[in-house]
Order: C-alpha cells, then sequence, then structure tokens
C-alpha cells in the first residue's frame, strides 16, 4: 500500500525507536528498512530472531550490489532479518562511509521499496528509517516515491522551529512549493511529536496550527509518548509488558489515525497504478534509442 519515510531535521528525538514502534503495530505486513546513510543502530540494540545478534552484511549493505544489477521488489525478502520479536528488518549500514556503495541508487531502492506492497506473492508496505535530513543527505532521494514523508520532533522551541521550516522546506522540493495543504500533495509530508502522554493533544494542535499557519504544506499527523522504559522495553534491554506501555499505546492510535485517514487514497492509487501497467503496450518493438 505505501512507502512510509521518517526522519528528522537534527539531533537525536528517536526516529529509530519510532520507526519501530510505527512497524511493530502496523495493520499490514511490512518492511522495517534502515536507510540512514549516516549508519543504522538495530544490529547494535536488538537481537535476531534466533537468539543471536544480527548480521550486520545483511541488509542495505548487501543489497547494493543486487540494486546494481536492478531491483525486483520480492528480492527485498532476500535481504531481510527477523527481529526477535517477528518484525522484519532491512539491517542499515554499518559506517558512513559504506554509504558510497548506494550512490545513485537511492531512487531504485525507493521505486522498489513503493513497489513491494503491489508484489503477487509477499506484499508489504515499507517503513524507512532515514534518520537525520539537514543537509544533503542522498536518503531524501526515496521521498518522491514515498505516499508518506514523516518528520519527528520533540517540542522544545529550537525543535518545533526546525521542524516547520524543514517541512516547508521538503514542499518546495517535493511539490514545488508550500502551499499549505498537504493532502492535496503527494507525498503527504506530517509531524509527529514526541511529548509528554498527558499534554499531547493540547500540543499536537498548537503545532499543528503553527504548521498551518507558516503555509508549511506539513500537518500534525499524531503524538508518540515520550517514554524511555517502553523505548528500552522495545530494544530487548529491559523487562516488561510491551504492549501495555504508552510508547506502543500512542503507536497504536498513530498507525490507526493515519490509516483512516490515507489508507483509502493510498489504496486507490495503488489499484489506478496496477490498472494502468496493466493498459500499458508492450516495450521494446520499434522503440527508439
Amino acid at each position: 500500500m505505501a512507502l512510509i519515510a521518517l526522519a528528522a531535521d537534527k539531533g537525536s528525538p528517536g526516529v529509530t525507536t519510532a520507526a519501530v514502534a510505527l512497524a511493530a503495530v502496523w495493520p499490514r505486513r511490512v518492511l522495517l528498512a534502515e536507510t540512514d546513510p549516516a549508519g543504522g543502530d538495530l544490529v547494535y540494540r536488538s537481537a535476531a530472531a534466533h537468539g543471536g545478534p544480527l548480521n550486520p552484511n545483511t541488509g542495505m549493505l548487501s543489497i547494493a550490489a543486487t540494486a546494481r544489477r536492478g531491483l525486483v521488489p520480492d528480492q527485498l525478502w532476500d535481504h531481510a532479518q527477523p527481529l526477535s520479536g517477528g518484525l522484519e528488518v532491512l539491517v542499515g549500514l554499518g559506517i558512513a562511509e559504506q554509504a558510497a556503495g548506494l550512490a545513485g541508487l537511492w531512487p531504485t531502492l525507493g521505486h522498489a521499496f513503493a513497489s513491494l506492497a503491489d508484489s503477487p506473492n509477499a506484499p508489504a508496505d515499507v517503513i524507512a528509517d532515514c534518520g537525520r535530513i539537514s543537509g544533503d543527505t542522498p536518503a531524501v532521494e526515496l521521498f518522491p516515491h514515498a505516499s508518506l514523508v514523516l518528520l519527528i520532533s520533540r517540542t522544545e522551541p529550537e525543535a518545533l522551529a526546525r521542524v516547520r521550516d524543514r517541512a516547508a522546506a521538503l514542499a518546495g522540493k517535493l511539490h514545488g512549493g508550500s502551499r499549505g495543504a498537504a493532502t492535496l500533495n503527494s507525498p503527504v509530508i506530517g509531524v509527529v511529536l514526541v511529548v509528554d502522554p498527558g499534554n499531547a493533544a493540547k500540543l499536537a494542535g498548537q503545532v499543528n496550527d503553527m504548521l498551518v499557519h507558516a503555509q508549511t504544506g506539513a500537518r500534525v499527523v499524531g503524538a508518540l509518548a515520550d517514554d524511555p522504559a517502553g523505548a528500552e522495553q522495545l530494544a530487548g534491554r529491559r523487562r516488561g509488558r510491551l504492549d501495555k506501555s504508552l510508547l506502543i499505546r500512542s503507536a497504536r492510535k498513530v498507525t490507526a489515525d493515519v490509516y483512516q485517514q490515507y489508507g483509502a487514497a493510498w489504496a486507490a492509487q495503488a489499484q489506478a497504478a496496477q490498472q494502468q501497467t496493466h493498459a500499458a503496450p508492450p516495450q521494446g518493438h520499434g522503440a527508439g534509442r
């Protein structure tokens, strides 16, 4: 159905934690992709399904060689590993220098991620953890293929100012300008706040008003609980009922709201794309070069 790209402007607001939390409660089969060019974190913080460590060489690093020969969406599963809870993940790069191996391949990856939902064999949505996107990070080349770009932000004044400006800049890059009506443009640009649960609704409303007033083309789509204990449980470093944590409960609400707002539109777009593909004439004979 969709490629969902998560990113932050600056600092460490918890993009990886947000990506794992949302993927863990996603209502369809999902593949979590660590696409941060600076390197991934899951190989250091999470265990594989067999109880041992994740293989750092199977994931974004191994997919680079495959993608240079062309990438069919179903091939993504050849590079995925299951986490201890069953979530399937493309492990990120080990160090930033390895990103050179993906040079020129980001649009190819974006297309494969977006097309995985239409696979006749193993369809799934993709949640991509793109890390920080300030500067000239190549991960933004995934965004034109996404259905939804989520900027993760904490609620300090400087963080909100940065996410406002970053949303406006992305709208200019992806939509040709910030028109103040995110739902009319694709990909949708959304903001997810990491907040104290007791103040989530009020803050979300205030930040949404700020984004609309500034004509950023973005809107607040939800709030994740600032829950360090839940984040530790999610990473397997703390025992407890993860499903009862404030983090997971808030992640369930965000995913439910996202699907309620955009799920039908994404399904319609996918159906239209399939019909267009089937109606397209065969290529090859008589094609000019």
